[in-house]
């Protein structure tokens, strides 16, 4: 038996001992820290600075950003790049062509699929910029210079349920800390009075993958989605139904946040504990900020109506458009836009499922950027407006 010892397994230990001396750290500090502050003489105070916390306190990231806030407008169900924002002249010239034997690998219902289809739809250049939009989309085309189109992405599976995992997550499987919850971890929220992960699903249901879409992963829970109501109370039992007196109230907050903070040095470490106080504190706040946050009757009929609320198609995207616009203005740092279901999974009736789809969010998402715009939030928002992938170029029953 060869006792040398070789490059390889040189290495292989190597990386034991770093990994070995990260996790003691680690360690020392989140368990043996504030013991040897104390054994040092150092006060109390100084030795809690040192544990870990995870709160949503604003922080300064590396480099001065430009942005503040982001808008997530998630399209469920894969929104076509070929028939929206990127037209093929060549799908025209070969219309109908087989086109099987080079995408069978990426099919996952090879037998429904049939031959290059081409867009039904119009396309024309708008803006300074040219950028190429269809007829679907007649509002958002006359924001076009307000926004960038981007042609390279893609994703590494064909099925939409791995596909939302990679796009919310970096990876095709669940478990891992959503895009928003990634930048409330790094930036925390400039409101304390507001959720700093907002998600404004549809009344009308859950998106594919339901609520996995912004968990927290293996991040503290503190940084998972916070689901707010468009219609209605933003909060279940948000308000108490006893009056109480304004000193009652406050007298009785101070009792539970003092026996909170006794439960907790009880229990350290305990993230799960730590995010069930946390979100109780924040419930306390948002009985004044949520429903005067998401109020939009004080909003001008003008703009009720460029976001196409009280409009049959628009209202319910439009409200929640509006709500967004309303929650970055307050600090919240992350908020996404959901749809029902998978409206943009259009492979029965392409032409008919992509004008309803386009009708329920063109018009609120145009209304969206322009508003921003006109109250100096552009250059400061983020806004994301793009599904889970694409279509092919064939066409699939």
């Amino acid at each position: 038996m060869n006792s040398g010892l070789t490059r390889r397994s040189f290495f292989e230990r190597v990386v034991d001992g770093l990994g070995g001396a990260a996790l003691m750290a680690l360690l020392d500090q989140d368990f043996y820290g504030e013991a040897n502050l104390l054994a040092a003489g150092l006060p109390k105070e100084s030795a809690d600075l040192r544990r870990r916390s995870f709160d949503l306190a604003p922080r300064s990231p590396h480099f001065e950003p430009k942005a503040k806030a982001v808008i997530q407008l998630f399209m469920n169900g894969g929104p076509s790049q070929m028939d929206l924002f990127d037209p093929k002249p060549m799908l025209d010239k070969h219309h109908g062509e087989p086109y099987f034997d080079k995408l069978a690998a990426d099919l996952t219902g090879p037998e429904n699929a049939g031959g290059l289809l081409r867009s039904p739809f119009q396309f024309k250049q708008y803006g300074k910029s040219g950028i190429w939009v269809s007829e679907l989309m007649p509002h958002l085309a006359q924001q076009v210079d307000n926004i960038a189109v981007v042609r390279s992405m893609f994703t590494a599976h064909p099925n939409h349920e791995p596909a939302l995992f990679m796009i919310h997550s970096g990876r095709t499987l669940p478990g891992r800390p959503s895009l928003g919850a990634w930048v409330v971890y790094g930036l925390g929220s400039e409101s304390q009075s507001l959720p700093a992960y907002v998600v404004l699903d549809d009344p009308l249901g859950l998106p594919i993958n339901t609520v996995w879409n912004w968990q927290a992963g293996f991040l503290p829970p503190i940084y998972q989605g916070t689901r707010l109501r468009s219609v209605g109370s933003p909060i279940l039992n948000l308000h108490s139904e006893l009056e109480e007196t304004p000193e009652v109230v406050r007298l009785g907050r101070e009792l539970l946040s003092r026996l909170d903070r006794i439960h907790q040095r009880n229990h350290p470490g305990q993230l799960q504990l730590d995010a069930r106080i946390a979100s109780y504190e924040l419930a306390a706040r948002l009985q004044l900020e949520a429903s005067k946050a998401l109020d939009i009757s004080k909003e001008t009929p003008a703009t009720l109506d460029r976001y196409g609320v009280g409009q049959e198609s628009t209202d319910s995207y439009g409200r929640r458009c509006l709500m967004a616009r309303r929650l970055v203005e307050r600090g919240v740092r992350f908020v996404q836009l959901y749809i029902n279901g998978q409206i943009w999974d259009t492979h029965g009736n392409m032409e008919r499922q992509m004008r309803a789809a386009s009708l329920r969010t063109d018009k609120p998402t145009a209304a969206l950027l322009q508003d921003l715009k006109q109250r100096g939030l552009l250059d400061s928002t983020l806004v994301l407006w793009g599904g889970e992938f694409g279509r092919m170029p064939i066409a699939q029953l």
